[in-house]
């Protein structure tokens, strides 16, 4: 059974998430603050998190550190009335795996909460590896193989690596400091930052990408699973 963390001080919003997310295979565990949220934590037993960012007895970002360093691969994912840009970059360099911006629909709740769910339980049970599908698009990482509609295209290797932090990172926002970090390591002392707007737009040309590479303007991209057709925005 899978134990969900719920750190929500609006009492009210609180009880609705925890109806939202109950399922016969879930135990909701629910808590008002940082501290009654780390004595659940030292239990052990806790597989996600849903956490808010501002609580009476502190920043939630602070928790959000405290959880990444002990369990990097524990999900959380942050709520926030905060979206600005900053606020946005902070959480997602902090470690937080996704983030909803207050107000919200609950069923795009549930699908992201069941969206890092997923992750952890392909982990668990080792994966695809380095493969990724998703309607049309298949791609074989291990064996660089990039296929769209049937048709296998070459990629470059900065462009194999873009199009794999991406697609791992599905449907997070992946943030440009970490693309060009992780794209441009070779020691270069300054990168264009133009440099990866280059490189999206070739990776969406040559796999007819489109809307599956949402540009979050300020912050980064992030691939959109399921349909997504017409121009890149």
């Amino acid at each position: 059974m899978k134990q969900l963390l719920i750190v929500e001080d609006d009492q009210t919003l609180n009880e609705g998430l925890c109806k939202a997310l109950q399922q016969e295979d879930r135990k909701i565990i629910s808590c008002d603050c940082l501290k009654a949220a780390r004595a659940q934590l030292a239990l052990g037993i806790v597989d996600f998190v849903l956490l808010d960012i501002n609580l009476p007895d502190g920043s939630g970002l602070e928790l959000l550190k405290e959880i990444k360093k002990q369990k990097a691969s524990l999900p959380v994912i942050l709520l926030t009335a905060n979206d600005t840009d900053r606020d946005i970059v902070q959480g997602l360099e902090t470690g937080a795996d996704d983030y909803i911006t207050k107000p919200f629909s609950l069923s795009v709740l549930r699908a992201r909460v069941n969206t890092q769910l997923r992750k952890v339980e392909a982990g668990a049970s080792g994966g695809a590896g380095k493969t990724f599908t998703d309607g049309s698009y298949s791609f074989n990482f291990d064996k660089m193989i990039f296929i769209h509609n049937g048709k296998q295209t070459e990629l470059s290797k900065t462009e194999q690596k873009l199009l794999y932090y991406l697609t791992q990172n599905a449907p997070n926002t992946t943030t440009r400091d970490f693309l060009i970090d992780r794209l441009w390591s070779d020691g270069e002392e300054y990168v264009d930052e133009n440099a990866l707007s280059v490189t999206v737009k070739r990776l969406r040309d040559k796999l007819e990408l489109g809307n599956k590479i949402r540009t979050i303007y300020g912050i980064g991209y992030a691939w959109v699973t399921g349909e997504a057709e017409g121009e890149p925005k």
